[in-house]
């Protein structure tokens, strides 16, 4: 007996070449649509929600475009995981990532429609990528133990991050400003202490790098402005006056001088609240939740600075930084750590009024101010600027640093080439094909730049001919040029990540054979 039918009605199924054909076309929709955005000359893309507000975003970050698409086909999706991934490891090369794994699926469609196994390509493509891992790993320049010639190893790689990002017009001053961030680190991938506030008002160049930790708070009325070797306690409790929470509760009173005495109780409740927290040998209280004026007139008789509704990231921050703990019972002082710090004070930047946190005990935490002419370049400037320090931070745990400007590409793709012409089979084919993907980058980076990439991939091939070349694409002459002189450097990280995460996704679409579409849940009733 035949099954005529094995899914639910509304489940659906693609199989063998109509689900290959989907996949690929899925991947290398996703590939073109961020490749425009790919290098020095790459265009943005403006992404407008449809939420309330219609907020608009301006970016050519890769992962922050890919994110924020909502996508139905499978294949796709994998493409925009591996962009986040890519993010998340080492904060740059997500557009990079996403045209390698669209091209190598372009060029695997056109084996497979040339009768060449799926698991023949991948076996190929495996034995390429392992080539040209190696053939960079050999290429790779280490100055670790010269500071002098690491750091502007690490400029270089800064400059090089930044110029296809907003900032780079003042791509010098940025990248000495995260830098000298990561250079505080001490080889720390945690950028929580790196704290980055964004005031709207000047332009771009007078952002600036501080020393310290700036809350963006007031200092309240009548309290002390300067505080020097401060205590701080960093809390989360309710400061506001202590009624009776319980929902729905009521109390009756039979004359308004019980009411008095009710309200008498309250304060009293809240003055020992204080007397407690003051009893920690404080000068500084900085809270998560409000503080009303009763206990605020407190502390201020007491000469103690309190902060309220300091955000959830800036308490947590601050206590990170300052080396305190959050605390939300006051019973026993000597179980709290207080943070410490040398300086508290007022500072202006614009028009606003922030609170500045000097000298504190993590002696890596800095605040970097970026100014600029509206809050959406703003926010494009710090996802440029999280994407440089992600890499430097990277950089200075693994030191190893490699040319830029489709260098790292085309010496891959000569290596790869010569692979090809050992290899015997229809493998030499799939590998054939890796070399041709490789060379998407580069070319990409030409035609964004509006240059004839034919004509330049043709002369860099030529170059590469001869040994040691150093040529990659010179965006801003529009010709070859010699990259360790024109300082174009990159992580040998993010090249690797790149090469492995790209490779990967795509043998993983071209093992699909079926595609099953579930059939969606009917609710009950309907």
């Amino acid at each position: 007996m035949a099954i005529d039918k094995l899914f639910k009605d509304e489940a659906t199924e693609e199989k063998g070449e109509r689900a290959r054909m989907a996949s690929f076309i899925g991947a290398m929709a996703i590939a073109d649509l961020v490749k425009t955005t790919l290098g020095p000359k790459g265009m943005d893309k403006i992404l407008q929600s449809t939420g309330r507000g219609h907020s608009v975003t301006v970016t050519n970050d890769g992962a922050t475009i890919l994110k924020s698409l909502h996508i139905d086909n499978p294949a796709a999706k994998v493409l925009v995981d591996i962009s986040k991934v890519q993010d998340d490891e080492v904060g740059d090369g997500t557009t990079s990532v996403v045209v390698l794994a669209g091209e190598l699926l372009r060029e695997a469609e056109k084996l497979v429609n040339a009768k060449i196994h799926p698991m023949t390509i991948i076996a190929g493509f495996r034995m390429a990528s392992e080539c040209a891992r190696n053939v960079l790993e050999q290429k790779v320049v280490d100055n670790k133990q010269d500071a002098e010639k690491f750091r502007s190893d690490l400029m270089n790689i800064a400059r090089t991050t930044l110029s296809s990002k907003i900032l780079s017009q003042d791509k010098e001053h940025f990248a000495k400003l995260a830098v000298d961030a990561v250079m505080r680190l001490k080889g720390s991938t945690n950028l929580e202490s790196i704290q980055i506030i964004k005031k709207p008002g000047g332009s771009l160049k007078d952002s600036f790098l501080d020393e310290g930790f700036i809350l963006d708070k007031k200092i309240g009325v009548g309290q002390p402005k300067r505080i020097e070797n401060a205590k701080i306690l960093v809390a989360n409790t309710a400061m506001d006056t202590d009624k009776v929470k319980i929902y729905g509760a009521r109390v009756r009173v039979d004359s308004m001088a019980k009411v008095a005495d009710l309200e008498a109780a309250e304060k009293e409740k809240m003055r020992e609240k204080v007397q407690k927290i003051i009893s920690h040998g404080i000068n500084c209280f900085v809270n998560r939740q409000l503080i009303y004026n009763f206990p605020e007139e407190l502390f201020a008789d007491a000469g103690i600075l309190a902060i309220e509704h300091a955000d959830f990231d800036g308490i947590e921050r601050l206590g990170l930084v300052t080396g305190g703990e959050i605390a939300s019972t006051f019973d026993n002082p000597e179980s709290v750590k207080l943070g410490h710090c040398k300086l508290i004070e007022e500072i202006m930047i614009g028009e606003d009024k922030l609170i500045h946190f000097s000298g504190v005990a993590m002696g890596q935490a800095c605040t970097i101010v970026l100014r600029g002419a509206s809050p959406h370049v703003l926010d494009e400037a710090e996802r440029s600027l999280h994407d440089a320090l992600c890499v430097l931070s990277q950089t200075v745990n693994d030191s190893r640093v490699l040319l830029g400007g489709g260098w790292p590409e085309m010496v891959m793709a000569k290596a790869v080439d010569e692979l090809a012409k050992k290899t015997p089979g229809k493998k030499s084919h799939a590998i054939e094909a890796f070399t041709r993907a490789l060379l998407a980058i580069p070319t990409t980076i030409a035609d964004n730049a509006g240059l004839d990439s034919a004509e330049l991939i043709a002369q860099l091939r030529a170059e590469h001919h001869k040994d040691e070349s150093n040529a990659g694409i010179d965006v801003i002459s529009g010709s070859v040029g010699d990259m360790s002189e024109l300082g174009i450097s990159e992580s040998f990280k993010v090249k690797q990540a790149v090469l492995l995460s790209a490779t990967e996704a795509a043998e993983m679409i071209l093992r699909v054979d079926e595609i099953i579409t579930c059939a969606p849940r009917r609710r009950e009733g309907m």
